[in-house]
C-alpha cells in the first residue's frame, strides 16, 4: 500500500479549538480505516507545520479524497507528499 506524508497546519478556527484536536484525530483515524486506509503515526512538530501524518492509503485518490473532507472541515491545510520506500527507492535509481 503507498505511503503518504501529510503536513498539516491548524486554520485559525482549528487552533481555537486546539483541545478538542485529539478527538478529531480519533475521529480522522476512524474515517481513514472505514475507506481502507491508515494514519500509521502522528506527530506534534515545531515549526513551518503543526502535525506530521504517515498515512497508509490504498491509491492516490482515496487519500486525496480523506484529506480533502478533514481539509474542509475549517480546521486544518494540508500538503501531502507520496513517501517511497527506502527498498522503492533504491528500485527506481537502479532503473534510471
Amino acid at each position: 500500500m503507498p505511503t503518504y506524508i501529510a503536513l498539516l497546519k491548524y486554520t485559525q478556527q482549528g487552533a481555537a479549538r486546539l483541545k478538542d484536536s485529539p478527538k478529531r484525530l480519533d475521529a480522522g483515524r476512524k474515517l481513514f480505516k472505514k475507506a481502507g486506509a491508515e494514519i500509521k503515526e502522528t506527530y506534534l512538530t515545531m515549526g513551518r507545520y503543526d502535525l506530521v501524518c504517515i498515512i497508509d492509503a490504498p491509491d492516490d485518490d482515496t487519500v486525496a479524497r480523506l484529506l480533502l473532507q478533514l481539509g474542509s472541515q475549517g480546521n486544518v491545510q494540508t500538503e501531502t507528499l507520496r513517501a517511497f520506500s527506502e527498498e522503492q527507492f533504491r528500485k527506481i535509481a537502479s532503473s534510471i
